[in-house]
C-alpha cells in the first residue's frame, strides 16, 4: 500500500470573459442549465431572447384552442424539437390519453424526450419517435393507431436550439461549418450543395424557396466565389452574400442573408418535399372529427397548407379549415421576436 497521499482535486476556476456575460453559445453555461440558474434564465427571456440551447414556444394557447384536445384523446406533434408544444399538448390529453411525438433530428429528441420523461411524461402515455413527419402514416401504424388520431400538429420553424448552435451551421451570427442538416446523419450538407449548385439552379432556388427580388445577381456572385475558393463556413457564405448586393442595397444585407440562408436550408432538407408528402398524409392521419393545425413561418409553407386544407374541404375531406391566417399577439411578439412570422392554420377532417 502506498504511503503517498492522494493528490488534492486541482480546482478548474471557470473561464473568464470580457464583459459581463459570454457570447459564444457554447460557453453559456447558464442558460444551457436552466435548472441550476432560474433567475439567469428568467433575466434572458424578460430580455425578449431566446436562452441559449432552449426554445419558446409560439401561440400555446392558439394552438390548443384550434386542435381542442381531450381527454383521452390520441394525439400527434410531428415537431417535438424542445417539446414546449408537446407537454401542453399531452396535458390536455390526461387523464387517459396518449401523446406520439416525432422528430427527424438525433441530437435534439433525446435530449428532450430525456427532459420530459424526467418531468412526469411516462411511457404509458408519451410516445417519442425519430422519425420524419412524411412518415406519418407509417408512425401511426407502428403506434397501433390505425384509425388515425384525433388531434395532429406540427411546427413547421426550426427549433431555437439548431438556429443558435453554430455547430449546426444554421446561424451566420457566429461562424460554424456549413451544415444545416435537420439529421447530421443523413443527405448533404449545406457546403457540398453550394459545390454542386450552377447559376441556373441558384437562381431557381432563391426565387422558389424566399421570393429573393436579387436572385440571378447573387446566384452568379456565389458561383463565381464558389469556383476561386471552396465556402464552408457560414460567415464565408454570408459574407458572399453580402459582396453580391450593390452599395445601394448595402443596408439590406442581413435581411437578404436570412432570405439565402433559409432557401438553402429548404433546399438542403428537402423541406417543401417532405411538407407536401405529411399534407396528403393528413387526412388518412385523422379520425373523424380530427383536428390538425400548423405553424409556419414563411410564404412557401403557408401557400401549401392553405391550398391544402383548400383543397381538403373542397373534396370533402375537411368539413371546416381556418377562414382567416391565426397570428401570434402583439404582447407575445414583443416577448419573443421569433413568434413575430409565424402563421397558424387548422383543419377539421370530415365525419
Amino acid at each position: 500500500m502506498s504511503s503517498e497521499a492522494d493528490p488534492a482535486p486541482v480546482h478548474k476556476r471557470r473561464v473568464r470573459y470580457s464583459g459581463k456575460n459570454p457570447r459564444r453559445f457554447e460557453d453559456k453555461y447558464k442558460e444551457h442549465q436552466a435548472d441550476l440558474y432560474p433567475d439567469a434564465v428568467a433575466k434572458v427571456i424578460a430580455s425578449g431572447k431566446t436562452p441559449a440551447g432552449q426554445h419558446l414556444p409560439i401561440m400555446v394557447p392558439e394552438v390548443l384552442e384550434c386542435l381542442q384536445p381531450q381527454p383521452g384523446d390520441r394525439g400527434v406533434d410531428c415537431t417535438l424539437g424542445y417539446g414546449g408544444h408537446s407537454r401542453a399538448i399531452w396535458q390536455a390529453l390526461q387523464p387517459g390519453g396518449h401523446l406520439l411525438a416525432l422528430d427527424t433530428d438525433p441530437i435534439e429528441i433525446v435530449r428532450t424526450e430525456t427532459r420530459l420523461r424526467a418531468s412526469g411524461l411516462g411511457e404509458e402515455s408519451f410516445t417519442a419517435r425519430r422519425c420524419n413527419f412524411a412518415g406519418l402514416l407509417k408512425a401511426l401504424a407502428e403506434q397501433g393507431w390505425h384509425e388515425g388520431a384525433d388531434v395532429i400538429f406540427a411546427d413547421l420553424g426550426l427549433s431555437s436550439m439548431q438556429i443558435d448552435n453554430p455547430a449546426r451551421g444554421f446561424t451566420f451570427k457566429h461562424d460554424g461549418p456549413l451544415d444545416m442538416r435537420l439529421n447530421p446523419q443523413r443527405g448533404k450538407s449545406a457546403a457540398q450543395w453550394v459545390a454542386e449548385l450552377n447559376v441556373e439552379q441558384w437562381t431557381k432556388l432563391l426565387d422558389e424557396n424566399a421570393d429573393e427580388p436579387r436572385a440571378a445577381l447573387i446566384a452568379e456572385h456565389l458561383v463565381r466565389t464558389q469556383q476561386r475558393s471552396p465556402i464552408t463556413r457560414t460567415r464565408t457564405f454570408a459574407e458572399a452574400i453580402r459582396q453580391a448586393l450593390p452599395r445601394s442595397a448595402a443596408e439590406e444585407g442581413d435581411d437578404t442573408v436570412r432570405r439565402v440562408f433559409q432557401a438553402l436550408r429548404i433546399a438542403v432538407n428537402e423541406e417543401f418535399t417532405v411538407l407536401d408528402t405529411l399534407l396528403r398524409a393528413l387526412p388518412n392521419g385523422l379520425r373523424a372529427g380530427g383536428r390538425v393545425a400548423i405553424l409556419t413561418f414563411h410564404s412557401g409553407e403557408d401557400r401549401r397548407v392553405k391550398k391544402a386544407f383548400q383543397e381538403g374541404l373542397h373534396l370533402g375531406l375537411y368539413a371546416k379549415v381556418a377562414r382567416e391566417v391565426i397570428r401570434a399577439s402583439p404582447d407575445e411578439q414583443r416577448a419573443n421576436p421569433r413568434s413575430s412570422p409565424a402563421k397558424l392554420r387548422w383543419a377539421v377532417r370530415a365525419e
